[in-house]
């Protein structure tokens, strides 16, 4: 056991964490995403709320500032005409992290998927809002 890691982060999505490097993707995946069959490395979590998910990562995890957007979320259809709540709060959480200058964007759904059958490892959690998937790109450790 180690002092001050959420018990959110499980021993073997801090390994994949530490293993990633600058330029690297991780997904983080609601409960609707296809995560095992698009995963090259599947890190289940099921039940965990991805908010709190997301916070605890954030403390870890830099993001990549020298990309357009490191922080990527699957844009609702053309047909969705609303914003998700759950946007919302990601916007916070990162407001309230130690990333700087990050801008949010939007993939295409079938845009999200091909990234993330390319990314480093998916997430898989149980959360049960729609269109709350995010893909993340690691950035250097100052």
């Amino acid at each position: 056991m180690l002092k001050k890691i959420p018990k959110n982060i499980s021993p073997e999505l801090m390994k994949v964490l530490m293993e990633m490097g600058h330029g690297d993707e991780i997904v983080l995946a609601d409960g609707n995403f296809p995560a095992a069959s698009h995963a090259k490395t599947l890190i289940r979590l099921d039940g965990q709320n991805m908010p709190l998910v997301l916070k605890s990562i954030l403390e870890f995890f830099p993001l990549d500032t020298y990309v357009d957007s490191a922080f990527n979320l699957m844009a609702t259809a053309p047909t969705d005409d609303f914003k998700p709540e759950i946007w919302s709060e990601y916007e916070e959480i990162l407001k309230s992290s130690t990333a700087e200058n990050i801008k949010i964007d939007a993939l295409e759904r079938f845009e999200f998927y091909e990234r993330g059958k390319q990314a480093y490892a998916i997430v898989a959690t149980g959360e049960e809002a729609i269109y709350a998937n995010i893909l993340l790109r690691k950035g250097v450790v100052k």
